[in-house]
């Protein structure tokens, strides 16, 4: 596989944020942070990573940026159940938002132009 000419099974993955690309220890030092905590906020079901056919978790970039938040809000002083919690909320509002603006557009093009004065 090369850069200009993708082929293979992972072909068209690469940037999909949802595919489960990083290893748990990868994920880990990827986010200066230990595979404890990762497990931890597992637990605490903020995010639930795949698992591997030998049953090895699988993190995708999405979920690292989620883990990237709560880890600040941990690093912060938080508990690690309270910035998952947050952390949660936040991703709520955040599809929320994008689900009004998405709306709001549908709307406006239903409208069709405004009326001339």
């Amino acid at each position: 596989m090369t850069a200009d000419n993708p082929t293979g099974p992972l072909a068209g993955r690469l940037d999909d944020d949802d595919y489960p690309a990083f290893t748990m220890g990868r994920a880990a030092d990827m986010l200066g942070t230990t595979q404890g905590f990762l497990r931890a906020i597992g637990d605490a079901r903020l995010i639930t990573p795949l698992r591997s056919p030998g049953g090895h978790r699988r993190y995708s970039r999405y979920q690292l940026r989620i883990a990237a938040r709560a880890r600040e809000l941990v690093d912060q002083g938080l508990p690690v159940e309270a910035a998952c919690r947050i952390v949660a909320l936040e991703d709520q509002l955040q599809v929320a938002r994008r689900i009004n603006a998405d709306n709001l557009n549908a709307s406006r093009s239903a409208a069709g132009p405004p009326a001339a004065a």
